[in-house]
C-alpha cells in the first residue's frame, strides 16, 4: 500500500481556502480605502464650499439685513462669509477663544472684509476686533454703510472707518466696484426704498 503524503485535491483546495482569506482580506482593505477616499474628498469639498471671497462683518442686531445684503452680494457673483449663517455653532453674544479662532481660519481664507457699518455697529463686541485683525493680515477692507437715508454721512463714534475705501450701491440694481475702488455714494438702506 502506498501512502501519499499530499494529495493534489487537498493542496488545491488549500490554497483556494487561503486564496479566498487573503481576497476577502484585500476586499476589505479596499473598502476601508474607498471610505477613506470618499470622506477626503467630502471634506475638501465642504472645505472648498465655504471658502469665501469676502468676510461680512457687522452687528447681528443688524440680521435681516445683513442677510439681504448677501444675498445681493451673492447675486453678483461674490461667495460672502457670515458666521450666523455658516458657523450657527457659534455664539455672537460672547467673547471665547473657539469663537475666536474659527473668526481667524475664516478670516484668512478670504481675499477682503466688508465692514457693514450702521446704527447698531458700535454696540459689537466682535466688529472692530474683526476690522483689526483682518486690516493686519490682508489690508482688503471695505466699508459698506447701511443708512437710513441716502445724504446721512459720517461714522459717529467710529471715525476711524474713515480711513477705509467704501463700496456703494448704485441706482441701478448692480454693485460698482473695480477691485474695490472707492465710489462716492453711500448705501442705502432697502427699509427707506420701501418708505
Amino acid at each position: 500500500m502506498v501512502t501519499t503524503l499530499w494529495l493534489k485535491k487537498d493542496i488545491l483546495q488549500k490554497d483556494l481556502a487561503v486564496i479566498q482569506e487573503d481576497y476577502k482580506v484585500l476586499i476589505g482593505i479596499m473598502e476601508r480605502v474607498r471610505k477613506m477616499v470618499k470622506l477626503e474628498e467630502e471634506d475638501h469639498a465642504r472645505k472648498a464650499k465655504f471658502r469665501m471671497e469676502k468676510i461680512l462683518s457687522h452687528s447681528y442686531q443688524d440680521a435681516e439685513l445683513i442677510h439681504g445684503l448677501m444675498k445681493e452680494l451673492e447675486a453678483i457673483g461674490y461667495s460672502v462669509y457670515v458666521d450666523w449663517i455658516i458657523d450657527r455653532q457659534l455664539s455672537r453674544s460672547s467673547v471665547s477663544a473657539q469663537t475666536a479662532e474659527v473668526l481667524r481660519r475664516r478670516m484668512r481664507n478670504c481675499r477682503v472684509l466688508f465692514f457693514a457699518t450702521s446704527d447698531n455697529s458700535s454696540d459689537s463686541k466682535w466688529m472692530p476686533w474683526e476690522l483689526g485683525f483682518f486690516n493686519g493680515i490682508r489690508g482688503k477692507v471695505v466699508v459698506l454703510s447701511i443708512l437710513d437715508t441716502e445724504y446721512a454721512s459720517g461714522y459717529e463714534g467710529q471715525e476711524y472707518l474713515g480711513l477705509y475705501p467704501y463700496v456703494a450701491k448704485s441706482s441701478y440694481t448692480t454693485w460698482r466696484h473695480d477691485n474695490l475702488v472707492i465710489v462716492k455714494k453711500m448705501v442705502q438702506n432697502s427699509r427707506s426704498r420701501n418708505d
